[in-house]
């Protein structure tokens, strides 16, 4: 199968911004979303499957892959990004699947009013910097402090989304987490438990990207979760 690439322009905050994305397939629209630090090629594995079921959009994120470098280093940014690229392309309700950087974009984007997303898988998803696992959280600072990297220092000042605000979230959802994740235990059982329409599933053995990255073991539960209900 082919592999055709687009550029499409969104008008975010009156500041035109060419966002790159890989479009294949055909059916409901779904849009897979990278995390930090990575671009859409990490799901080069399974979109390919997945686009036998849905009209598939991989994007890069602004400041990832063959986007945009800006200055503006923010989950905001990115989330008003995604909501334009919905709307400029007049998709109407989609999927989204998002791995770390790209679930806090997914979820913040259905955080906000209106009625964007129909349904979403969050795949690795923090809601504070806080949930990384102490060590982690060292190993981020101290790779900030040689590389200077503004995505890293992303991650170790945001998200800030309180538990209690994601529990007007009514979309159809599906925690993924791996078993051995960068954040601290319990931190996806108790946003299961905040989100009214989500689910849970630990990936056994696994750790923080092993099961998604340039993988498709998630192919059969994607087909099944997002293919119900359109």
């Amino acid at each position: 199968m082919s592999r055709p690439t687009s550029l499409f322009k969104t008008d975010n905050q009156s500041r035109g911004l060419e966002l790159f994305h890989e479009k294949r397939g055909a059916g409901p629209p779904l849009i897979l979303l990278h995390g930090n630090g990575e671009d859409h090629h990490i799901f080069d594995r399974i979109a390919p499957r997945l686009a036998a079921h849905f009209t598939v959009y991989a994007l890069d994120s602004r400041n990832h892959g063959q986007s945009p470098q800006t200055d503006d280093y923010s989950y905001e940014a990115l989330a008003g990004d995604l909501e334009a690229f919905i709307q400029a392309l007049g998709l109407g309700r989609v999927g989204l699947i998002g791995f770390s950087d790209g679930a806090i974009v997914a979820l913040m984007l259905a955080m906000k009013p209106g009625r964007l997303i129909r349904k979403m898988a969050l795949l690795g998803v923090n809601l504070k910097p806080d949930d990384f696992k102490a060590e982690i959280y060292d190993e981020l600072k101290r790779a900030y402090a040689e590389s200077r990297d503004p995505r890293l220092k992303m991650m170790l000042e945001q998200p800030r989304i309180e538990l209690e605000d994601v529990g007007r979230v009514r979309v159809p959802t599906i925690l993924i987490a791996g078993e051995n994740d960068v954040f601290k235990p319990g931190t996806f059982a108790e946003l299961a438990r905040a989100m009214p329409a989500a689910r849970l599933k630990i990936m056994a053995g696994h750790n923080h990207d092993s099961y998604i990255v340039n993988q498709d073991i998630l192919y059969q539960d994607f087909v099944d979760f997002f293919g119900t209900g359109i």
